[in-house]
């Protein structure tokens, strides 16, 4: 009987042992284990390289060897309206030209309108910082910053108050979380500067 007994008690340690290993282990890969944060998918960028613009339009500038300049194609698009167009990533600069002939009515109206459009953005955007940069040839440039979920995160315009009103904006068609494009726009932003650097008016 005492035998048994031994037996016994050998049987329900081991048992205790084995549970307590267990229960020691699953605590110890819970305590090690971290989520992965949510990534996004790698995007390739291209270095920065430059061009001339060859067309005949009233402004010259300078922009990406890897984009293409393509007419405007919406049904109010006059003769001077671009789009700088970058195909790997399905966006676009689109620049819309008017000439002021000296008018400051229509300096104001179109002033007004460059306000308005990035105002559109009101919605959907989280801020829109306005500000006033000053490129390596001296214009001065109104340029709108707008954060959050939009198409359009930079927009401006410049002018040089009696010939010429150039505005523009970078612009992705394909609604997108913009933190997850946040390295093309800011690729693209440093496209604009430069363009921006190099306008001259004809």
């Amino acid at each position: 009987m005492q035998k048994k007994t031994f037996s016994l008690q050998k049987v329900i340690v081991a048992v205790y042992a084995l549970l307590s290993f267990s229960v020691f282990a699953c605590g110890k890969e819970e305590q090690n284990y971290v989520p992965k944060p949510k990534g996004y998918n790698r995007i390739s960028l291209p270095s920065h390289k430059f061009q001339k613009l060859t067309e005949v339009h009233p402004y010259t500038f300078e922009f990406s060897k890897w984009a293409k300049v393509l007419p405007d194609t919406f049904s109010i698009a006059q003769k001077d309206w671009l789009f700088i167009q970058y195909p790997q990533f399905a966006a676009n600069i689109q620049l819309t030209y008017k000439p002021l002939m000296k008018d400051q009515n229509r300096l104001k109206e179109y002033i007004n309108d460059s306000y308005k459009l990035a105002g559109k953005h009101q919605i959907r955007a989280s801020s829109i910082q306005e500000s006033k940069i000053l490129t390596r040839s001296g214009r001065t440039v109104t340029l709108f910053k707008i954060e959050g979920d939009v198409p359009s995160p930079y927009q401006f315009y410049t002018t040089d108050s009696t010939n010429h009103f150039l505005r523009g904006a970078i612009y992705f068609p394909v609604a997108t979380k913009n933190d997850s494009l946040r390295p093309v726009i800011d690729y693209i932003q440093k496209d604009m500067l430069q363009l921006l650097n190099t306008l001259n008016w004809r």
